[in-house]
């Protein structure tokens, strides 16, 4: 009782406060109610990370301008019931009006709420607001819902709780307010509409520049952390939706350039300088002369490691939890510089994998044109008599893997329903239990005969971190944590590494150990390049100790691998041959958000939607990215956009494919 009074009080209140805007008043509520959700969620994230936002010395623009992204945020959701006024804004429709007025303001504030609720959390794990990954994430209920469960419960139930009882609350306001309105007559609202639907347009362009203003006009410091504090969730997601509708086209977010300069420029690169390109309709179609003549090719295994960046790694700069792995590293070649390509699982895929640069869309592993006929090493190697397999300890058609796969070369795939574990978890069979599958599967390869090509992805460094008892010492007091399951999963993969030397296709296969991206991407500068730092390692067959000391990029592992199988043949990879060259420098290209970074030496390039390009000097060995206030020369300016803006042609067009 004393809950409904004090409601029924709060709105009474309310109502006097906005009693001037009429049949308006739900709208006005919500304007305001939102501006103060929003805002006081804005200080509590600018207290959480303070340390991050002192140092950028920019706390009043802040939250100026957070206010006014807001405010667009705010008036997208005035359009909808406001575009409807004039149909139902009327005395003899009031209830109707009342409803509608009542029921969108509430979706549209519940919405507000839950997705501020969630930032903290996706900050911790993202070091970012929710974005594209939050959509993306959404279309695999299972697994995220076994993540969170099993992880975050507590996180989640209170989460889920607030939104409900504030959604609650907040519906009851407004219809409580909404009932005590005095309706205009149908001439005074229908004078007054046309001026407040042009304060909303206003309020929704917010400026007079030629274009209205976007998340990147925010974009107020050198941390892209702080930088996303300043624009709310909501309208990053929806920005984000917004772009998924239009990632084809997506690399064009950074201007663009006329196709013959694109590819003057990618083929200018000391490793393609000298090939020829025979097919105009397809572009980047190069025959690659493998490094290393072999009477009879070697086979390939691939072991895709789960989230296992360089910060896992002691000789990388990391913590000492990788011990399989540093001892590994001295028997193969070792890259000292290999960055990954960005943040997600099927990045690392699509770069690893099909040797394709990234872009600002989603990974070609989940896009309409890539289902079929486009390249892999699966689909090459398979028209050179290699069998082709997939393996993986969970559901092989999370992040539509299975589709990409199977309509891309790979002629068998192999799951988490081929297996019979002795562990699993939310993300399913340990890395132990996949490895021993894979094993299997390894020798029934190898026993029919015909050289083979098989992908390994791993996933018990996943969050929640779930593995088996008793296997490790761990390296932290609580189990479920990142750095016991990196240890965990060095130590399942130490084990097969120990038990494929034993076996007789060891000396006619080449092994790559790579992750997929780092555990956490984080930290103050505007692209955390130190974070898309990744080991990399091959080894098995005859492969020498060497250490690859020049930067290298994820998409330079398929052409170094082709080379040292024996294999040569037909492609479209842009990568560099480290078998062929592997002491001149090299570059690498990071996609981080909308952000593309051209990283040369010390040298980045930052290519920003909407904005002109940046050039920093990364320091590799404190991780530090400064930003410099000139701009990037024009040559480096071209350079990068020819990088990013190829892939986006190729895959628009069909072209990162074979001859028929």
């Amino acid at each position: 009782m004393a809950t409904n009074a004090g409601l029924a009080a709060g709105a009474v209140h309310l109502a006097r406060i906005t009693r001037w805007a009429g049949p308006y008043i739900t709208l006005v509520q919500m304007l305001l109610i939102g501006l103060a959700v929003l805002s006081l969620s804005r200080v509590g994230l600018v207290t959480w990370q303070w340390e991050r936002v002192a140092a950028t010395g920019s706390l009043a623009a802040i939250l100026v301008q957070g206010v006014r992204a807001d405010l667009i945020l705010l008036g997208y959701f005035l359009a909808v019931p406001l575009l409807l006024a004039p149909l139902l804004a009327h005395r003899g429709s009031a209830r109707l009006w009342q409803g509608v007025a009542v029921g969108w303001t509430t979706l549209a504030l519940v919405l507000i709420l839950f997705l501020e609720l969630s930032s903290p959390r996706f900050i911790t794990q993202f070091d970012i607001r929710p974005n594209r990954l939050f959509i993306e994430y959404l279309v695999y209920p299972k697994e995220v819902a076994a993540t969170l469960w099993n992880g975050y419960r507590t996180t989640v139930l209170l989460g889920f709780g607030l939104t409900f009882l504030l959604g609650y609350a907040l519906w009851r306001v407004l219809k409580t307010a909404a009932t005590r309105t005095d309706m205009w007559s149908s001439r005074k609202m229908l004078l007054s509409w046309p001026v407040i639907l042009l304060l909303v347009l206003c309020q929704i362009r917010s400026t007079t520049d030629h274009r209205p203003a976007n998340p990147a006009l925010f974009a107020l410091t050198g941390d892209s952390m702080v930088n996303s504090l300043v624009i709310n969730s909501a309208w990053s997601v929806l920005d984000a939706a917004n772009s998924l509708r239009k990632e084809a086209k997506s690399s064009e977010i950074y201007g663009a350039m006329p196709r013959e300069q694109i590819l003057e420029q990618v083929r200018a690169a000391p490793w393609l300088a000298e090939e020829t390109f025979p097919s105009p309709g397809l572009p980047t179609l190069h025959r690659q002369q493998a490094a290393i003549a072999r009477e009879r090719p070697l086979n390939l295994v691939i072991v895709l490691e789960e989230s296992l960046g360089a910060t896992f790694v002691q000789s990388l700069g990391g913590l000492p939890v990788t011990p399989e792995l540093e001892r590994l590293k001295g028997e193969g070649w070792w890259f000292e510089q290999l960055y990954a390509t960005g943040t997600r699982s099927v990045r690392g895929i699509e770069a690893v994998v099909s040797g394709y640069a990234p872009t600002p869309a989603r990974s070609v592993v989940k896009l309409s044109l890539a289902q079929q006929n486009f390249y892999t090493l699966a689909l090459g190697l398979g028209k050179q008599g290699y069998h082709t397999e997939f393996v993986y300890g969970g559901e092989a058609h999370f992040d539509n893997m299975r589709q990409f796969f199977t309509g891309n070369g790979f002629q068998k795939v192999t799951d988490r329903g081929d297996m019979t574990p002795k562990f699993e978890g939310s993300w399913g069979a340990s890395d132990e239990d996949l490895f021993d599958k894979s094993l299997e599967r390894l020798n029934t390869l190898h026993a029919a005969g015909k050289p083979f090509f098989t992908l390994i992805f791993s996933s018990s460094n996943h969050e929640p971190f779930e593995f088996p008892d008793g296997k490790i010492a761990l390296h932290d007091p609580v189990k479920q944590g990142v750095n016991n399951a990196v240890k965990y999963a060095d130590f399942a993969l130490g084990k097969f590494i120990r038990a494929a030397r034993q076996q007789d296709y060891w000396k006619d296969t080449v092994f790559l150990i790579v992750a997929d991206h780092d555990n956490r991407v984080y930290g103050d500068s505007l692209v955390p390049i130190k974070k898309f730092h990744i080991p990399g390692l091959i080894l098995g067959a005859d492969i020498q100790p060497r250490k690859i000391a020049p930067i290298a990029s994820q998409i330079d592992l398929g052409p170094t691998l082709l080379s040292l199988m024996g294999v040569s043949s037909e492609h479209p990879m842009i990568g560099r041959d480290f078998a062929r060259d592997s002491t001149t420098p090299g570059r690498a290209l990071l996609q981080f958000d909308n952000y593309f970074t051209w990283l040369e030496g010390q040298s980045a390039t930052i290519l920003r939607p909407g904005s002109p390009a940046l050039a920093g000097r990364y320091d590799a060995a404190s991780g530090k990215l400064d930003i410099a206030a000139a701009p990037p020369s024009q040559a480096k300016v071209d350079q990068a956009m020819a990088h990013v803006l190829l892939p986006s042609m190729l895959y628009r067009e069909q072209r990162y494919r074979l001859q028929p």
